[in-house]
């Protein structure tokens, strides 16, 4: 009989077992937090600090989501992560038209300078490390932070935290884009421009593979697409004359966590070889500017809603694919998300993954525990092997931008998809509790439900916020934008400064597609 053959996800054949002989002669196993940083970033990793237990959290009006973000606190997480809602994604105030059925439904909403005060009420943004999950508007929230920052007083130069910024991967995997191409990535210089000078502790972009993995990709396909977008951040900003020793300590990455461990695991050791490498080609010499520093959350599209309690296993091993892997944060998704927004319960079990993780597993006790493994090894040289092919695809057509434009990026998604749901169709990938393993009857668990007169409550904020400010000043503020916009001058202080006088975040976005239009 002959022997089925096995296959990780992104299709590398996996050998019955692995030798000193399968191991490339050029891998040389170096030393933790030494250059191409392949075993972590830190010499001593977690034995001198933990990853940042973050948990992902948003919804409703911004009252509700502190009152989450106050428990999440004092239940252990060591920073905190802004979901916001799809018309805060894509710039739309709350009361407008298109803004109908979906205010405070996958995220919090947020219109105002007002609603950011509620949002962080009883919270100092000088003690916490906050990440917002934001793009095309990612410039307005992080003056809205900012702005919030200066009212509590803090010092600009201690803030800490992270806004996605990530347009490109809109374009390819998410669609939350406002803006064409171009002008968005003149946006995102302005940030890491004003950032490098006003907020050095800000990591001004979260490249990120994880929508692109939750589209359907591969894991290969996850980082080479993802390190093809830095790459290109890069350039538009040495283009603009930043100085790459700089900004690029302030880029951080964004990754999934799968079921597969091992290849994970590679994934992630061969990520940070390939930028280090990648950011060496592209001029840096401070190695800290090399360093692929990165977030990770658990696989959404791997939660399954037949038999939810399953996923319980599956973020545990996730957690431990991005622990072993070497994260520097980590959000685990709760059991119910294949149904609702996380109920409290599943929030808090998701928290305690990863404590019972950090504090009783052992993995946090030592480096890369899984270096020298011939398989893992093995497996980190032959995703970074087909990763560099596809970079170079998308390097042939002009970089990602260009490869964007002509669809390259979102067929291969696509194709990737339809071939991982084929499998799954075939019984050739089985899903435990779905295409093998059922019940007759599933189990039902509590869901949360976010009330629809939300809605009303902002519009009526939003009209209250209107009638008490200064109009002409909203105007001039307004007006000011769109000139910086036209004279490319750095938008940052002014989009500082209308939100300070009480300009909303759908004026300011609109304000910017009179000048740079919308992306069809």
């Amino acid at each position: 009989m002959t022997e089925k053959r096995k296959y990780t996800d992104s299709g590398i054949e996996v050998k019955p077992v692995y030798n000193a002989s399968d191991v490339s002669g050029s891998t040389t196993i170096e030393n933790p937090g030494e250059w191409p940083f392949t075993r972590g970033v830190q010499p001593d990793m977690y034995r001198g600090r933990l990853w940042t237990m973050r948990q992902y959290a948003g919804f409703s009006t911004a009252e509700e989501s502190n009152k989450r973000y106050h428990y999440l606190l004092s239940q252990g997480v060591s920073g905190l992560s802004v979901a916001f809602d799809l018309p805060t994604q894509i710039g739309y105030d709350s009361d407008h038209p298109l803004s109908e059925g979906e205010v405070g439904k996958v995220g919090v909403a947020i219109d105002s300078i007002e609603d950011m005060q509620r949002l962080f009420s009883g919270i100092k943004l000088e003690d916490v490390s906050t990440s917002m999950t934001i793009n095309a508007t990612g410039f307005i929230l992080l003056g809205l932070y900012v702005a919030l920052a200066k009212q509590q007083g803090a010092d600009l130069k201690k803030i800490s935290g992270t806004i996605q910024n990530d347009i490109l991967k809109e374009y390819a995997a998410r669609g939350t884009y406002i803006y064409p191409p171009k002008p968005s990535m003149r946006i995102i210089t302005d940030i890491f421009e004003w950032c490098s000078k006003e907020l050095p502790k800000w990591n001004t972009i979260s490249i990120s593979g994880y929508h692109i993995r939750e589209a359907g990709s591969t894991a290969v396909q996850e980082i080479a697409f993802t390190l093809s977008n830095g790459k290109a951040y890069v350039k538009a900003a040495l283009e603009k004359g930043l100085d790459i020793n700089v900004f690029g300590k302030r880029l951080s990455f964004f990754f999934n966590a799968h079921n597969n461990l091992f290849e994970e695991v590679a994934k992630f050791r061969a990520a940070r070889r390939m930028w280090a490498k990648m950011m060496k080609e592209l001029g840096a010499t401070d190695e800290k500017a090399m360093m692929l520093r990165f977030h990770t959350q658990t696989g959404g599209s791997t939660l399954t809603a037949q038999q939810p309690l399953n996923n319980i296993a599956r973020v545990t091993i996730q957690t431990l694919a991005a622990v072993l892997g070497g994260t520097q944060s980590l959000h685990t998704n709760g059991y119910d998300e294949a149904l609702s927004l996380p109920t409290e319960e599943a929030a808090r079990i998701a928290l305690r993954t990863q404590q019972v993780t950090a504090y009783e597993s052992g993995i946090a006790d030592t480096v890369d525990p899984l270096a020298g493994s011939y398989f893992v090894e093995t497996l980190t040289d032959e995703v970074e092997q087909k990763a560099w092919e596809l970079i170079a695809k998308i390097d042939a057509m002009g970089g990602s931008v260009s490869a964007i434009e002509q669809g390259f990026i979102q067929d291969e998604i696509a194709r990737s998809a339809y071939d991982y749901q084929r499998q799954i169709e075939r019984k050739e990938k089985i899903i435990v509790g779905v295409n093998q393993f059922t019940i007759d009857k599933e189990e039902t668990v509590p869901v949360f439900k976010i009330d629809d007169s939300i809605r009303t409550t902002q519009s009526e904020r939003l009209q209250q916020l209107k009638a008490q400010r200064n109009t002409p000043e909203v105007a001039a503020c307004l007006n000011k934008i769109t000139i910086a916009a036209t004279e490319e001058s750095n938008l940052m202080p002014h989009v500082i400064n209308a939100v300070e006088n009480k300009c909303t975040l759908g004026e300011i976005a609109d304000a910017l597609r009179k000048v740079f239009g919308e992306y069809r």
